[in-house]
């Protein structure tokens, strides 16, 4: 079993012409969502260079907290406006067709926490980068993103790569 066997393809969704790669498939197994958490254990349990794993919402919350609990690290959540109750900070990014915005506590870490950020799946890059300024606007540190899907031909993960940003995936989607 793969970890890319496990994630379905939706033809056409949620507009004509895109092929939505959907975890839901491979959350949902057993095995699936433990072969995800394991492979991201083993990169990252012996580094010294995480103190938090920051997830975005909603599926990254999936994912962010079952590696927060298997690193044994505290685990913050990058929302949609309006979903946290406390200050928060927020970041407007570029969707097709307008703009959206993230926020988050803004007392959800201490300045020069280092941060492993996560996130289902990388594609134009808008919400990462967005989820990036957010954490460095309170003095975190990147020190890496990492997640289950990338989309290489969409073009997020090179504009990570190319801010000076490590990125980790365990699958890709290339041309299909």
């Amino acid at each position: 079993m793969t970890i890319k066997s496990k994630i379905r393809t939706i033809p056409n969704f949620p507009t004509e012409g895109i092929m939505f790669r959907d975890i839901s498939t491979l959350i949902a197994d057993p095995e699936g969502l433990q072969l995800v958490v394991q492979n991201l254990q083993n990169r990252y349990q012996n580094r010294d260079d995480i103190d938090v794993i920051v997830g975005i919402e909603s599926r990254g919350f999936i994912l962010g907290s079952a590696l927060a609990y298997a690193l044994k690290k505290g685990f913050v959540m990058i929302r949609k406006p309006g979903k946290l109750p406390g200050p928060t900070i927020s970041q407007e990014y570029q969707l097709e067709y307008g703009t959206d915005k993230v926020e988050i506590h803004s007392d959800a870490f201490k300045l020069g926490t280092k941060i492993l950020l996560v996130d289902d799946l990388i594609a134009t890059g808008g919400t990462i980068m967005a989820a990036i300024e957010l954490i460095e606007k309170l003095g975190g540190i990147i020190t890496e993103t990492a997640f289950i899907v990338d989309l290489p031909d969409i073009g997020g993960s090179k504009k990570l790569t190319a801010n000076g940003y490590e990125i980790f995936v365990l699958t890709q989607f290339e041309g299909d």
